[in-house]
This record gives structure tokens, C-alpha cells and sequence, in this order.
């Protein structure tokens, strides 16, 4: 089932007073996630000091950053993490060369 579809029988029984119980599991279900959502938000916040600083004006691989700052990233930060934060977040400071490998340098 979709969130917007549970958030809105959700929306209905609450405004009907269903069953405390029932609610409070559907309630449950739509705030499923939200615990390590937030958890990977702030390990990606605790990176972002360590990545950005390290890229310069020359490109480099994702392979090469990594291994460059891997002593300074918080615990379980892994290249996977360094690839996504790379392609996916803070596209305003950092830019994408495409290529193969991909390339990245500070914006």
C-alpha cells in the first residue's frame, strides 16, 4: 500500500475516533522508517565536511577520493556511501564529469 494511501485512511478514521489500537498501528506503519531515514540523514551530514573538503578543481574517482579521506570518514562509512553522496546529494558543490569512470571535482 502507498503512504498517501494509508496516510488518508489514517486521516479518516482518526477524524471518525476508531479504535485507539488500530490507530495507533497504522500510525506505526506510516512512521516506519522515519528512525533510520534520519540516522543515514545525519551520517551523511557527518561526511559532508570530510567529502567536500577534500575535492579540489581536479577530477577525481569516486575510488581515488575514498581511498584519500577513508581515515577521516565518520565510522561505517563505506565507497558505496561516498558514491552516493557524490551523484545524489550536494549537486551545488560538486561536479559530475561523466566518463568512465565518472569524475568529480568541487563546483
Amino acid at each position: 500500500m502507498k503512504k498517501a494511501s494509508l496516510s488518508a485512511i489514517y486521516s479518516a478514521l482518526k477524524g471518525i475516533d476508531f479504535d485507539s489500537e488500530i490507530l495507533a498501528e497504522v500510525e506505526k506503519e506510516l512512521n516506519k522508517g522515519e528512525a533510520q531515514k534520519a540516522k543515514n540523514a545525519e551520517a551523511y551530514e557527518a561526511m559532508h565536511d570530510v567529502i567536500v573538503g577534500a575535492l579540489s578543481d581536479t577530477p577525481v574517482t569516486c575510488a581515488e577520493l575514498f581511498e584519500s579521506i577513508e581515515d577521516e570518514l565518520p565510522e561505517g562509512a563505506t565507497k558505496g556511501k561516498v558514491q552516493y553522496a557524490l551523484t545524489h546529494l550536494w549537486a551545488d558543490e560538486i561536479v559530475k564529469i561523466e566518463g568512465k569512470p565518472n569524475t568529480y571535482r568541487k563546483a
